[in-house]
């Protein structure tokens, strides 16, 4: 009965500890045109169209902070969400998910995202996306063809592009980290080849007036993308030379010249992947897809 009582006491601290940690995180609202936004808190960021088809909705955090999230919504519509988007798996994008099933939103995602929630016993039972698709979708919402598109094994094996064509503005999900040095899940089925070519294919389908709005970081533009996408691809080049002439794992992880023009190593101490990180990260992906 005491190791009963115990691991309820337990379960019930952890629970509290999950809330309290975003008792504090207050939900910002920016206008990205007309009617789409871009709203930021803890986790990704998450795109909001809004019109006469009700609120379209790319991402949605964690699940504590629904609530407020909605209250967010609240002030630029009074429309609720019909469609909501998952870019890609991970929690801190799709943790929302079953509280904005139960308000009527229906879920759409690429194929591997559902097969991995639904893989997760915290995840299985609530939140899934009811509506999947192998490569590409369009949606028909708030005068805009919205365009979504799978990009493989970039940030992970399930991540998609959103496209809002007549707005001219892209959600890039996490294979898009602005002004930082990207989470590449190389567990889950991301890669640095993959991450590289998701910036180029959304490279392509953009132009200088677009804006951005991307998995983590402040809203961008083609040239912060462009910037973003030619570090990957001389951080992947670099590597791969040092790969060549038998750099260890070790040696490479230390080079911090090979990422100080982009961000130095004190610079992106404190910041989710730091510099070693991610050159870790890289090694080990260029040597598992060799």
């Amino acid at each position: 009965m005491k190791h009963f009582t115990l691991i309820i006491i337990t379960l019930i601290t952890a629970a509290t500890t999950a809330q309290g940690r975003f008792d504090d995180v207050q939900i910002t609202v920016e206008k990205v045109t007309d009617h789409i936004y871009m709203l930021q808190g803890a986790g990704g960021n998450i795109g909001i169209s809004t019109g006469k088809d009700g609120v379209f909705m790319i991402d949605d955090q964690f699940a504590p902070l629904s609530e407020k999230i909605t209250t967010a919504i609240k002030t630029i519509s009074d429309q609720p969400v019909s469609f909501l988007v998952n870019t890609h798996f991970h929690g801190d994008h799709t943790g929302g998910n079953a509280n904005f099933e139960a308000t009527g939103a229906m879920i759409v995602a690429h194929d591997n995202v559902r097969k991995r929630l639904a893989a997760d016993e915290k995840t299985a039972s609530a939140g899934l996306p009811v509506i999947t698709f192998s490569e590409d979708a369009t949606f028909y919402q708030n005068d805009d063809d919205v365009f979504l598109t799978h990009v493989h094994h970039a940030h992970t094996d399930g991540d998609a592009l959103v496209y809002f064509a007549q707005s001219n503005v892209l959600h890039t999900g996490d294979t898009f980290f602005n002004g930082n040095f990207p989470f590449i899940d190389t567990n889950r089925g991301g890669s640095i080849q993959g991450d590289i070519d998701a910036a180029k294919k959304g490279l392509m389908l953009i132009n200088e007036d677009t804006k951005i709005i991307p998995g983590h970081g402040n809203l961008a533009t083609k040239e912060d993308y462009q910037k973003y996408h030619d570090m990957l691809e001389s951080v992947h080049t670099a590597i791969a030379a040092a790969i060549e002439t038998g750099k260890t794992l070790e040696d490479v992880t230390a080079m911090e010249t090979i990422t100080s023009e982009y961000l130095t190593d004190e610079a992106s101490a404190k910041s989710f992947i730091t510099g070693p990180k991610f050159r870790s990260t890289v090694y080990k992906s260029i040597l598992e897809n060799k």
